[in-house]
């Protein structure tokens, strides 16, 4: 039996506000577009080959929703959530016809294998290190047996405590960085395999990037 109740972080409301704060120039500059970035498109066309057919995908942090369109483009049942409602503004205005609502990634309460695929972006970031693991958990949970989740993330050792973000907006959050395998560790004890590692020592954010996809067992092995 599992708790379906997961620690809200201290800063939730802060953070999102942050992103509220940041949404317009964020759209401004383009960067939801998975099309810039080929490795990482790459990755996502990985993701989206693997989880078609298994289920509904939820893309978890979807921003303005470019993410969650690109995957409906290759054929996936998607929709996006994300903490900040701007982001879910331009979302719904950019992006008619998809399904989005405004949610954080600790406030999910996805049934047990009722997806195919969970995508988190870039959206993990933001949370606690101690309450990751039960986000991941969830995800795991929520995963039917061959699901896939993907991650893409900061890269590094720490952590980095943002005043300002796209073009100088004023912000409050913790960028938490992660070593691949401290993420694998916390994907193995939520109950899933490794399938992918991709690491991009450049990034926009002029961070390393890192990208990890793991996978629920199929059926007979219990999830965590």
């Amino acid at each position: 039996m599992h708790s379906s109740h997961i620690a809200q972080p201290a800063d939730l409301d802060v953070v999102r506000d942050s992103y509220d704060r940041v949404a317009d120039a964020y759209v401004e500059l383009n960067l939801g577009d998975i099309t810039t970035y080929p490795w990482l498109r790459t990755a996502i066309d990985g993701f989206a080959g693997a989880v078609k057919g298994l289920g509904p995908v939820l893309d978890v942090g979807c921003g303005p929703g470019d993410l969650t369109a690109y995957l409906a483009g290759r054929g996936l049942d998607v929709s996006g959530v994300d903490l900040s409602p701007r982001m879910i503004e331009h979302a719904t205005r950019r992006h008619p016809g998809h399904r989005f609502s405004v949610a954080s990634a600790t406030e999910l309460q996805p049934a047990d294998s009722s997806l195919g695929g969970i995508a988190a972006w870039w959206s993990l970031f933001n949370l606690p290190r101690h309450i990751l693991p039960e986000v991941l958990g969830s995800f795991a949970r929520a995963l039917v047996p061959g699901g896939h989740l993907i991650i893409g993330t900061h890269m590094g050792d720490g952590e980095i405590h943002r005043t300002e973000a796209y073009g100088a907006i004023p912000v409050t959050w913790t960028t938490y960085l992660w070593q691949p395998a401290e993420l694998w560790a916390l994907l193995a004890a939520a109950g899933l395999g490794e399938v992918a590692e991709l690491r991009l020592h450049e990034s926009v954010a002029g961070i390393p990037s890192l990208v990890l996809v793991a996978r629920r067992p199929d059926h007979g092995t219990r999830v965590s």
